[in-house]
């Protein structure tokens, strides 16, 4: 039997404490610690681009967050990205579509006259063959903590404009443009 499509909800309709639970059982009580979280720390999560999936008993089954991330190039200028992830699902729901649900939803919501790149650390076969990221331009970029470079994946519209090399972190840009991001 099929699983049932999952209902996907605004993430901020979600009490934090059990999004927490679901990361903890996702990948462990020590992911804070992971150089995921340095990129984007100090920052707030994206509520337009972060949703929740739940299960047909409406029971909360996964997760997928935004964040707001540049990339500081050289001179010392930032580029401004979105930060995809983490995509988490509880183990005992993977494999049934709601991870990739969370990231076609996270990825559609974007808005395309404002088409930021999207960068992640994940599996470039996988999230490459569905969504087209790819490690390919991201091999001078520098991370603030360990991490494998052929994991750090790039999504846009156009690499051209992507920065050769640069330093990935948070951005903490004022203005418009953040508040438009933060919904």
């Amino acid at each position: 039997m099929a699983t049932p499509a999952p209902t996907l909800i605004p993430l901020d309709a979600v009490d934090p404490a059990l999004v927490e639970d679901l990361l903890d059982r996702a990948f462990e009580p020590e992911r804070h610690q992971r150089t995921a979280y340095k990129v984007r720390e100090g920052t707030d999560w994206l509520p337009g681009l972060s949703f929740a999936a739940l299960d047909a008993h409406e029971h909360l089954v996964g997760t997928i967050q935004c964040w707001p991330v540049a990339l500081t190039d050289p001179a010392g200028r930032a580029h401004p990205m979105i930060m995809v992830g983490p995509v988490a699902v509880l183990p005992e729901d993977q494999g049934l579509g709601y991870g990739k649900a969370l990231m076609a939803a996270s990825l559609a919501a974007l808005d395309p006259r404002a088409p930021l790149t999207q960068v992640m650390i994940g599996d470039p076969e996988y999230y490459g063959r569905f969504w087209g990221f790819s490690n390919a331009h991201t091999g001078g970029w520098r991370l603030p903590g360990p991490w494998e470079p052929r994991r750090l994946l790039a999504r846009c519209d156009n690499a051209a404009v992507l920065p050769k090399e640069g330093s990935l972190g948070p951005w903490l840009g004022t203005g418009e443009a953040v508040r438009t991001l933060r919904g």
